[in-house]
């Protein structure tokens, strides 16, 4: 009964593996984007500290480069459950 059950079960296995490998390849490719903001910033905080920004310019550049990497974090979070969901189907299945 065990490989007529995976025989069986294989279509809806494949499709959730496709759906595990794209959930995987989005938050890679948010983690590289928040990486990015997060230079950013590392660089907005260096040109304050040597005088190439003005204050106001960099509270205004910092603020929305926060609230990008806040975006990002939810996304991600977003994410995460979406993968814990299909998991829970999965072994539901079997």
């Amino acid at each position: 009964m065990v490989i007529v059950d995976d025989i069986l079960l294989f279509p809806v296995r494949g499709i959730f593996w496709i759906f595990r490998e794209v959930c995987n390849a989005a938050e890679e490719e948010v983690a590289a984007e928040a990486e990015s903001v997060k230079t950013e910033l590392m660089e907005l905080y260096m040109m304050l500290e040597t005088g190439r920004v003005s204050e106001q310019e960099f509270a205004t550049r910092e603020k929305a480069l926060l609230d990008q990497l806040e975006q990002l974090h939810e996304q991600d979070t977003g994410l995460e459950d979406e993968e814990g969901k299909e998991e829970e189907n999965l072994k539901d299945d079997t």
